[in-house]
Parts: C-alpha cells; sequence; structure tokens
C-alpha cells in the first residue's frame, strides 16, 4: 500500500511539474520568436502553385415532369366466403392410470398448547453505526 501512494505522489508530483512549466515555456517563446517567413518562402522547397480557377457550370433547364394519371381501380364484389365444413369426432375415451402407490392414511396432527411454549425474551438489538465506505458508490436519492 505504501508503494501505491508513493508511485502516486511521484505521479501527481511530474504531472504538475510538466503542466505548470509548458504553458509558460510557450508563452515566452511566442513572445520572443523572430516573425515568421513569409508563406510559400522556405529555402530548399519550391513554391507551390496556385490553383487553376474551374469555369463555372452552365444551369441547365429541364423540361416539365409530366403529370401522372390517376389509376382508378375497379370496384369488385367478392364471392362470398365457403363457410369451413366442422369435422367432429369423437375422442376415445380416457384410459384410467393404475394407482401403483398404496393408498396411506396420516396420523392426526398432534395440537400444540401455546402454555407448553416457554416465552423467550430476545435481549435488546445493539445500534450499529452508519460508517460511509470510502470506495462505495452513495446511495441514490428518491
Amino acid at each position: 500500500m505504501a508503494y501505491a501512494a508513493r508511485f502516486l505522489v511521484a505521479v501527481v508530483v511530474a504531472c504538475a511539474l510538466l503542466a505548470s512549466n509548458n504553458c509558460h515555456a510557450a508563452r515566452h517563446l511566442a513572445d520572443t520568436a523572430a516573425a515568421p517567413a513569409a508563406a510559400g518562402v522556405v529555402p530548399g522547397l519550391p513554391a507551390v502553385p496556385t490553383l487553376p480557377t474551374v469555369p463555372p457550370v452552365p444551369q441547365l433547364a429541364l423540361p416539365p415532369m409530366p403529370a401522372v394519371p390517376a389509376v382508378t381501380v375497379p370496384q369488385m364484389t367478392l364471392p362470398p366466403m365457403p363457410a369451413a365444413p366442422k369435422v367432429s369426432v369423437p375422442l376415445p375415451p380416457m384410459p384410467a392410470v393404475p394407482s401403483v402407490l398404496p393408498k396411506l392414511t396420516l396420523p392426526p396432527m398432534p395440537v400444540v398448547v401455546p402454555s407448553v411454549v416457554p416465552k423467550v425474551v430476545l435481549p435488546p438489538m445493539p445500534s450499529v453505526p452508519t460508517v460511509p465506505m470510502p470506495f462505495a458508490a452513495p446511495t441514490p436519492s428518491a
């Protein structure tokens, strides 16, 4: 556990050092650096040629869309649905299931007299303090 804590401290210190110096160094460099050379004037590289201009595309007029004639569906009457024939097949009688288990009679339940059972008094339950767990998720609030 101590090794993990030391490692975490080392990582936090390293991040703080890296984050604090970068911004100031970049600002200082931007303030003190010479102005950059003009675009396209890099020694050893040829200048970038300019792109040719593209002539505009002429607008074409399309012919008007022909009207689509409305299609009329003729009204038809369907023949009546034929009645399905009723099939009534008598089912065979259910066969009797033979009894494999013998007939048992259970003895009567004994009567429990309440006065025979001793009264038991439990000691009071001690209160358990609620200790928040540092890594457990918080309980949802309704």
